[in-house]
């Protein structure tokens, strides 16, 4: 297994590569964080003078075996400039290359395969995560049910190609983990927590069973929409990390918002703003909250498969694996009532 700075400095030479498709004059990385993707901060002259971007090295198989990459990307995109143009939401701005492109692929001999790369207008801003307040909940609940709003009306251009979070995508094996189909990641999780992970598969059979898949449950979500993907600047949020973004339940986008508050003793005063912030804007879906832990539970297993997976390459991961399969333990232990 190569160390996290061997796998940096070999992608930071295909990001390098990945930069002559674009714009941009003396461009210089520097590198953010290595994870689903790795991503550097990119300053650089364009036409109007100095700016700064974000580039992303996306990770092959990053949106299930069934996605083509660069199609998913691309989606991603689309979206995102649509909500640039049809909303006065604050999101990521994508940048295309010299051929007008969304995306852009590189290879780089030290990398086995070539990636697909997309690069955004950088964003400022301040993360509550480690201090949170039901203020910023309040906002974020706000944000996103106009994110819901405009996702519910609006009707994606031909070849729009995003991950369908149902319970196949969650519990089956159509999701790729580090390097490793998704039913093998369950192999890699202890028994008594894989047997709360079963448990919690199939009561999640029955609930979306009961939901249905009508637009007033299903639609398309961000799927990450938690504090750490806000940016909060003066009187605006600005929402980032669209790479989880796909057609899934309302419910579980205000469940990944809620998901790491959910063991606080303060939790219902988070859980009222955020809902008060969403219903300003848009009703809850039918049922409202009736299933909002069963979707937190499914989010700790899909977060606990995605660690183990990760872990089989990513040494940092590795070394915190056994703690953050415990604090999973431990959550689903409350969810399930146990």
């Amino acid at each position: 297994m190569l160390s996290n700075r061997q796998q940096i400095a070999r992608l930071r030479h295909l990001a390098a590569q990945a930069l002559g498709a674009y714009p941009l004059v003396a461009p210089e990385l520097r590198f953010v964080a290595h994870g689903e993707n790795t991503t550097f901060r990119v300053d650089a002259m364009v036409a109007g003078g100095p700016d700064r971007f974000l580039l992303r090295v996306h990770r092959p198989a990053r949106h299930g075996r069934r996605l083509d990459s660069a199609a998913a990307v691309g989606s991603e995109l689309d979206w995102l400039t649509a909500l640039r143009a049809d909303t006065g939401l604050s999101v990521p701005e994508p940048v295309r290359t010299t051929n007008g492109k969304l995306t852009t692929a590189a290879a780089s001999l030290a990398v086995p395969e070539p990636r697909v790369c997309s690069l955004l207008r950088w964003m400022d801003g301040r993360v509550h995560s480690s201090v949170p307040r039901p203020v910023h909940l309040r906002r974020l609940g706000s944000v996103m049910a106009r994110l819901h709003n405009h996702a519910g009306q609006w009707c994606p251009p031909p070849g729009f190609a995003r991950i369908r979070w149902d319970w196949e995508t969650f519990f089956g094996d159509v999701m790729v983990y580090g390097e490793i189909n998704a039913a093998d990641a369950w192999d890699l999780i202890p028994a008594d927590l894989r047997r709360k992970f079963d448990r919690v598969a199939s009561d999640m059979r029955g609930v979306m069973t009961q939901l249905g898949d009508g637009a007033d449950q299903v639609g398309l979500i961000h799927a990450d929409l938690h504090l750490d993907n806000a940016l909060f600047w003066r009187d605006d949020v600005r929402i980032i990390d669209f790479d989880d973004c796909g057609f899934g339940y309302w419910l579980y986008d205000i469940a990944v918002s809620l998901w790491e508050l959910r063991h606080r003793g303060d939790y219902d005063q988070f859980r009222t703003a955020l809902i008060e912030g969403y219903t300003q804007h848009r009703p809850l879906p039918p049922g409202g909250l009736t299933h909002l832990d069963d979707f937190i539970a499914t989010r700790e297993v899909a977060f606990g498969l995605w660690y183990a997976g990760t872990a089989e390459v990513d040494p940092a991961f590795r070394a915190d694996l056994s703690e953050v399969l415990g604090h999973i333990g431990h959550s689903l232990d409350t969810l399930l009532g146990d």
